[in-house]
């Protein structure tokens, strides 16, 4: 048995799988009538799995309240850097941005990703 387990009731998540540049600009650039959440994970480390585990689930409290997006930062390290860019928000692994439009709405990184947290914005917002 592994160190991490995975839920067994966890839901699949709706993620849209980002994985070329093109496809980010577009995403990043056009208009949305939701916020979009970016989650950037990295297959080989232990604890972006834990962290996307646990995201994964516990969300289900803004579930339709905002796109997810998901990079796997070693199949695409490059759409990474371009989100990087885009957003001036430097990157980390694992890593959740959420963005309404051209704001930064959240931010953060491993143990600091928070769902209730990310709740309570979105449904500010």
């Amino acid at each position: 048995m592994g160190w991490i387990v995975p839920p067994e009731n966890k839901a699949q998540l709706p993620w849209v799988k980002v994985t070329s540049l093109n496809q980010c600009r577009k995403i990043l650039v056009k208009p949305h009538a939701k916020p979009m959440l970016f989650f950037k994970h990295s297959t080989r480390c232990n604890i972006s799995t834990m962290v996307l585990n646990n995201f994964e689930a516990e969300w289900n409290k803004s579930a339709n309240l905002c796109g997810l997006y998901f990079v796997d930062l070693l199949a695409n390290g490059d759409v990474s850097v371009e989100i990087e860019k885009l957003t001036g928000v430097a990157h980390q692994s694992p890593q959740v941005i959420v963005l309404s439009e051209e704001e930064i709405m959240y931010a953060a990184t491993h143990s600091s990703i928070s769902v209730d947290e990310i709740d309570l914005i979105l449904k500010n917002e």
